[in-house]
C-alpha cells in the first residue's frame, strides 16, 4: 500500500512539477526526523543472557559476532526518549534494562553517560532513567487517544548495532488496542505499526506527523525464528506510557486500581443472548467478595460497556483503564443487565499485592464437598440450558469429592439448605458453617431432567 501511494504521488510530482507533492511530503519527513533525532538516545547494558531468553519479539539484542552459548555476558542494545531535558529523564522499556550490572546512554553528539534508574514496571514494560547533563533536547508528547488508522508515523532507534544508531523508519498505523501479545498478565493496548521495528528498536520513538511522540516501540511479531522486521510491531500508548512515567518519576513504582471482577469476551452470540446490540464490552463472569465491584452494585452476568464516559470494547480495555485511573476516586460504570443500560458508582481500591489469591480462594471455597457455585445468571442458563429455575448452579466439581460420589453433577441447581432456600453463595456458606458441628447438610438439588431431590454431605 505504501509503495502505491508514493507512486501515485510521484505520477503527480510529474503531471504538476510546479507544486511537488512529493516535495512537501519529503520535507514533513525530514523535519519530523530532524527535530526528533536529538531526544532519541542509545541504552547499552551489561546483561547475563540466557539462548532460552530469545524470542518471537526480539527482547534482547545481541551482537551478531557473539558465541552462542546457553549462558554469557554481553552488551545488550536497546533504545530510549528524552521527555523531560531540564531533569534528564529517559523513557524505555522495562526489558531493555532489567537485570543489567550496568546502564549507559550515548546521545547523537556521541556523549555517553552512566544512567540512574528511577523505577521500571514489568507490568507494563515501561521504565525511566535518568542522567546529569546538560543541552538536551526533548520530544513533546502527543495525544495517542486522538490517532487514526491509516495516519502515517515515523520510527526512531538503534536497530541491532551501536553503528546504526538513529535510524529513521517510516510507516502508518496499522491498528488500535492491540492486546494478549506479551502475556495475558501485562497491561496491553498497543498501537501495531508497520514501520520497521528491529532488535534494538525498543524504547524507542513513534512519533506522528507533527513531530509529537505517540508511542514506545517495544515489541515485534516475526512469525518464525527470524528475529528481523516483518511489518508488525509495536508501541505503547504515549497517553498509557505518561500516567505510568509519573508514578514511577514521583513513587518509583505504579500505584493501580482494582475493580474486582472476573471478566471475559463478549461474543455475537452472548451479546444476541443479553440483548447488547453490539458485542463491545467486558463480560462478568465473576464478583469477588468486598470488592469496589460488589461494593457498587455490579453482578455476575452484567456486562461493562462504559468506564467513566470511556467505551469499552474487551476485557483488556476495561483492565487498563481502571488500572490507569486513581485508587479512591469515584467512577462511573455503564453495565448492561437483563438488556437495559444501569449507571453504577464504584470506589475503586489500588489493586493488592496478588490479586491471583482472590481467584484461588473462591475456586476452593467449597471444596470440602468438592463443588464450586455460582448464583444462576442468563449466561449459566444458556450454558447449561436452564429453566427459569433461581437458585446456585454446580459450575465445577471434583470427581474424587464427596457431592460427586453422591450423585451431584455440573449444572445441577442447589435450591435449599435443609428447609431455607439459597439465593447466594454467601448465603449457602452461612447455612453450611451453621450445619457444620453436625458433621453434615442436607442439599436439595434440582437436575437437568427436572426432578429435584435431597442429598446429604458430609464434612
Amino acid at each position: 500500500m505504501k509503495r502505491i501511494i508514493l507512486i501515485s504521488l510521484l505520477y503527480l510530482s510529474v503531471i504538476f512539477p510546479q507544486n511537488s507533492i512529493v516535495k512537501q511530503f519529503s520535507k514533513a519527513f525530514a523535519d519530523v526526523a530532524e527535530k526528533a533525532k536529538p531526544a532519541v538516545v542509545t541504552i547499552i547494558t551489561d546483561k547475563v543472557i540466557s539462548v532460552d531468553d530469545m524470542d518471537n519479539f526480539g527482547y534482547f539484542f545481541f551482537h551478531q559476532n557473539q558465541p552462542r552459548r546457553k549462558e554469557f555476558k554481553t552488551k545488550a542494545l536497546g533504545s530510549g526518549v528524552i521527555i523531560d531535558a531540564e531533569n534528564g529523564y529517559i523513557l524505555t522499556n522495562n526489558h531493555v534494562v532489567a537485570d543489567t550490572d550496568g546502564i549507559h546512554v550515548r546521545l547523537i553528539d556521541k556523549r555517553e553517560f552512566e544512567a540512574t534508574l528511577i523505577g521500571s514496571d514489568p507490568k507494563s514494560d515501561l521504565a525511566v532513567l535518568q542522567i546529569e547533563t546538560d543541552g538536551l533536547k526533548e520530544i513533546q508528547l502527543g495525544n495517542s487517544d486522538k490517532i487514526r488508522v491509516g495516519e502515517w508515523v515515523m520510527a526512531v532507534g538503534s536497530p541491532f548495532s551501536e553503528n546504526l544508531s538513529h535510524t529513521v523508519t517510516t510507516g502508518i498505523i496499522s491498528a488500535l488496542g492491540r492486546s494478549n501479545i506479551m502475556n495475558s498478565q501485562s497491561y496491553e493496548d498497543f498501537i501495531q505499526t508497520d514501520a520497521a521495528i528491529n532488535p534494538g528498536n525498543s524504547g524507542g520513538a513513534l512519533l506522528n506527523m507533527d513531530g509529537e511522540l505517540i508511542g514506545i516501540n517495544t515489541a515485534i511479531a516475526t512469525g518464525g525464528v527470524q528475529r528481523g522486521s516483518q511489518g508488525v510491531g509495536f508501541a505503547i500508548p504515549s497517553n498509557m506510557a505518561n500516567r505510568i512515567m509519573s508514578d514511577l518519576i514521583q513513587h518509583g513504582y505504579v500505584t493501580r486500581s482494582w475493580l474486582g471482577v472476573f471478566i471475559d469476551e463478549l461474543d455475537y452470540e452472548t451479546a444476541e443472548h443479553l440483548n447488547i446490540e453490539t458485542p463491545n464490552g467486558a463480560l462478568i463472569t465473576d464478583v469477588v467478595e468486598e470488592s469496589p465491584a460488589k461494593l457498587g452494585g455490579i453482578q455476575e452476568g452484567d456486562v461493562i460497556v462504559e468506564f467513566d464516559g470511556e467505551p469499552i470494547a474487551n476485557p483488556a480495555n476495561l483492565k487498563n483503564i481502571v488500572s490507569l485511573t486513581a485508587p479512591n476516586s469515584i467512577s462511573k460504570v455503564k453495565i448492561i443487565r437483563d438488556g437495559s443500560p444501569i449507571i453504577m458508582k464504584v470506589v475503586l481500591k489500588e489493586l493488592p499485592k496478588n490479586p491471583r489469591q482472590f481467584a484461588t480462594r473462591q475456586q476452593s471455597e467449597f471444596d470440602e464437598f468438592g463443588f464450586n457455585l455460582k448464583k444462576t445468571s442468563s449466561i449459566l442458563k444458556k450454558k447449561y440450558d436452564l429453566s427459569k429455575d433461581n437458585g446456585l448452579v454446580v459450575t465445577r466439581i471434583d470427581p474424587n469429592g464427596e457431592a460427586y460420589e453422591k450423585g451431584i453433577r455440573e449444572g445441577d441447581i442447589i435450591k435449599r439448605v435443609g428447609t431455607e432456600k439459597v439465593r447466594s453463595v454467601s448465603e449457602f456458606s452461612k447455612l453450611a458453617n451453621l450445619s457444620q458441628n453436625k458433621g453434615a447438610i442436607l442439599v436439595l438439588v434440582k437436575k437437568p431432567n427436572g426432578k429435584s431431590r435431597f442429598f446429604t454431605l458430609n464434612y
